[in-house]
Order: C-alpha cells, then structure tokens, then sequence
C-alpha cells in the first residue's frame, strides 16, 4: 500500500514539473492551487524520486561506496565483468594517478546534482504559492533533504559548488570550500527542524531523519573540516535514540522485502520490482544458475563478491555469516543441488578469490564459482530483475553504534543504555557481549552488521584505513584517495571545477 501512495504521487508530479505545467502555475492564483494537503505532498515526490538512481548503476553512489572499500569486490570473471575495468579502478582507487573520467564518479556527481537542482526548482516553485503551514512544511522537507544530497556530495567528492537556487543560478559557479558547506548544512538542518514533521514516516525528509543527517555530519566533522565534533555527534544520536525506534530480534529483520514497517528504519528508499525499479544488487551477485534457488524467472549475472577479508571477519556462530552471505553448496528452491551450467559440476561457492581478474588462466570453477555472494536483502521466491525491499539508508542499530563511537573519541565511558544495545547486536548475531569495548572493537562491529549498506568506505575514512593496502589493492598516502575526483566532463564544462 506504501508503494502505490508513494508512486502515485511521483505520477502525479511528473506532471507538474514539465515547463509547460511550470507556466501553468505562474498563471494560477496562489490561493487556487494547490487545493489540499495532498497536492501539496505531490510537490515534492520528484525530489525524493532522485534517491532512486544513487543505488544502481545510473547513480553508482551505493555501489562506490562498497566496491572501494575492503568489503566487496567487482571482479572480471574470464570475458564476464571487465566493463573497461571500471570495477577494478574502484577497489584499486585507480582515481588516485589523476584519472577522473570513469563510470562511478560521472554518475555520481550527476545523480547527486539531479537531486539538488530538483529540490531548488521544486522550492522555487512552492515560493510562487500562497504562504500557508503547509507549504512552509513542505519547504523545511526540500530542505532537508537537499541537504542529505550535499551531505553525499561533500563526503564524496569534498569541495563543491554550493546552489541554493534554480532560477538565476550561474552557468559556470565556483566550488565553495567542504567545510563552508558544512557550516551551512548543519545552519540549514538546525534551523529547519521545528518545521519538520516528528512522525514515524520513512520515505519523507522527517525531523527524524534531519537529526540523522546531523549526526552523520558531526560524527565526520574532523573529515570534513578538521574539527572533530563528537560531542555534538552524540547529541543527535540521542535525540532519534529517544524517538521510540527499536531494533529487531531477527539479524536479518530490516532488509526483509516487506520491510516498510521495520522499526529500526528511519529513513528509506521505496523499492518496487515493476513501479519504482533500480535495487538489482542480486542480479550482479547471484551466480548465472542461482535464479534456481528462488524460482527466479531470470538469470542473474554472477558478479559481485564478499573479499576474502570481509568473509573471514565473521567467526563461528555469528549469525550474520549466513544471513548476509551465500557460500559452499548451493540447491535449489526444492533442495536439490544446483549443476554449474558450464562446467556440469555442483555449484559451491568459494570464499576465495583467486585474483582481481580471474582470466583464462584460471580454472572455469574458479572463474565462475569464487567469492562469497551478498544476501543482506531477502530475495524472495519467483523474485524479478528488480527487488522490492525498500534500500535502508539510516537504521537505528547503526545510531547506537556511533553513539558508542562518539563517546569513546571523547574519552568517555560508553553510558549503560548504549553498552546494553551495542551488546545487543552481538547477542542477537549469537556473540557474546563484550566486556570492554574500544575504536577498534567498534569499527568491526560496524562491518560486521552494517556490511552492503553503504557504510564502509566513510567508515574507512573516518578509522583512517582507507589508504592500507589489502587484496589486490596497493597501499597509498592518506587523504590521496578519500575523495572522488570530479569528472572530466564537469571540469571541460566549467573549469572552476578543477580538481
């Protein structure tokens, strides 16, 4: 039921944001249109429907996130999976010679700035309206949520322009510096929070998800401006902790496909497998026979793998291991074993990757059937190219954990309610507690649970491990790979832009 609202609203606003509606609008009278709240909500759908692209490959922000980390990996599997080697240049932060015209960081920088240009054309068409509650609601939406698409452009790619207008914005702006729009986005968040709405709504700019922008700003504050801010981190960790969210019994509980009533979420993207398309993270993980497994009526692309080292952080007894991965034997959905369909041989996944591009001098086993595949997100039976699980941008079970983190940077102990609940991550993944927690303990149990959730790569940054070496990738000074160049094709448009 969620999805249809959802979606009848992006169909209702695909309407009003074309120029000719745009005209329409100018010669209406403010006190007209619109006529009630729900066409005010419809608005606004167009600048949450940008969200969408930053998970696949037409936005890439997800899949950058992941594969330039140490968790996950895009290997070339004998002719499969090459893509001019665009995988290969983010586990191997191939940015880091110069290069800044490959697939991730285009699509990025275009999705992310689709997302702010559509919130400021969608405001400026609110501003031609009758002032009322309602609008002014609907503003403090737009933006908040803004601000969540500069919060990624500044942790991606640093210094940037920083628009806050549509009409009369300049062709050619100068980037303004990272911490300047920090400066900003902290301004615009606080002082919009009043306006936001309190309730439980995962698919909106609440005041609950704007408390989670601010936590994740601070919490990266000395990334961002060389300020550390963990006290302030903490602050907003504590305002959604004391919102009533809870977290599940079940590991695998907030990535279910019906999970738009989870507890834990507060704040997600609508997936819908035939009206709101883009979360296809099992077609470009399952190998070529898995569509067996799930009565699938199409056949994934057997791409994407856990490393070896993410793998191999899961001890015996974490739940976690098979809940997020598929590895060893595989059968299909009536328990028999799945036959490999080229090598005519029992599909067993191996953890194991022999190399980055696993060429022709490798077994066809090899090629086909190494590295564990991703499972956070339930594939149901007779799944379709595109899943319907809503993509989790900000859970609670990640809040808790950076509440502890911020505490222990400030040297303090972790307070009795916040050790209960990072324990509670581990005794429901079937660990014991800790008895003693310290920043290292923290960063793994953040990849250990927040794996394939596009947490890893900032995580890296902030641990400061992004620049060691690991599998197939060379080590490299710190803070020469920790942003994203800006692409080529921005810097030819507009040379104030130069990285």
């Amino acid at each position: 039921m969620k999805k249809i609202l959802y979606l009848s609203m992006i169909a209702l606003f695909a309407i009003g944001c074309t120029d000719l509606a745009e005209n329409v609008y100018d010669g209406l009278d403010g006190s007209v249109y619109p006529e009630n709240p729900t066409q005010v909500a419809n608005l606004t759908t167009d600048a949450y429907k940008k969200l969408g692209p930053l998970i696949d490959d037409g936005g890439a922000w997800y899949l950058a996130q992941e594969i330039s980390s140490d968790e996950l990996v895009g290997p070339t599997r004998g002719s499969d999976w090459d893509d001019g080697g665009k995988w290969r240049i983010l586990h191997q932060h191939g940015w880091k010679d110069g290069a800044n015209d490959f697939e991730a960081v285009n699509n990025m920088w275009s999705a992310m700035w689709s997302g702010v240009t559509t919130c400021n054309m969608t405001k400026e068409m609110l501003d031609k309206m009758a002032k009322s509650p309602a609008i002014d609601a609907k503003k403090a939406e737009l933006y908040a949520l803004r601000s969540f698409y500069y919060y990624l452009l500044i942790d991606n790619f640093g210094s940037v322009p920083y628009l806050t207008i549509a009409s009369g914005a300049p062709e050619q702006p100068l980037k303004i510096a990272r911490a300047a729009i920090f400066d900003s986005l902290i301004t615009t968040l606080q002082a919009n929070l009043p306006k936001l709405q309190l309730k439980d709504s995962k698919y909106m700019a609440t005041r609950n998800m704007a408390f989670a922008v601010l936590a994740k700003l601070y919490l990266n504050a000395e990334t961002y401006t060389g300020t550390p801010q963990w006290a302030k981190a903490e602050q907003y960790c504590d305002s959604l902790i004391a919102s009533g969210y809870t977290m599940s019994e079940i590991v695998s509980a907030p990535f279910k496909t019906d999970n738009s009533t989870n507890a834990e979420i507060i704040f997600s993207i609508p997936f819908d497998e035939d009206n709101f398309q883009g979360f296809r993270i099992h077609m470009r993980t399952l190998h070529y026979q898995m569509n067996l497994k799930f009565d699938m009526p199409v056949g994934p692309w057997n791409g994407f793998a856990a490393t070896e080292l993410q793998f191999n952080r899961y001890v015996t007894g974490d739940l976690r291991k098979d809940a997020f991965l598929f590895y060893g034997p595989q059968f299909d959905i009536a328990g028999k074993a799945i036959v490999d369909g080229t090598t005519k041989t029992p599909l067993v996944l191996d953890p194991v990757i022999p190399a980055l591009n696993i060429d022709a001098t490798y077994t066809p086993q090899q090629i086909r059937m190494s590295g564990a595949r991703i499972a956070k997100y339930e594939i149901k039976k007779g799944a379709k190219e595109n899943l319907s699980n809503d993509f989790v941008l900000f859970r609670i079970t990640d809040i808790y954990l950076m509440k502890a983190e911020a505490q222990l940077r400030q040297a303090k102990a972790i307070d009795a309610t916040t050790l209960t609940a990072i324990n509670f991550i581990r005794m429901r993944a079937g660990l014991t507690a800790h008895s003693t927690w310290d920043l290292p303990k923290i960063e793994m149990e953040r990849s250990l649970e927040l794996f394939g959730e596009g947490h890893r790569r900032q995580d890296q940054i902030r641990f400061k491990d992004f620049q060691n070496a690991w599998w197939e990738k060379e080590a490299t000074p710190i803070g020469t790979t920790s942003l994203f160049p800006i692409p080529k094709w921005a810097i030819d448009a507009n040379p104030n832009l130069s990285n």
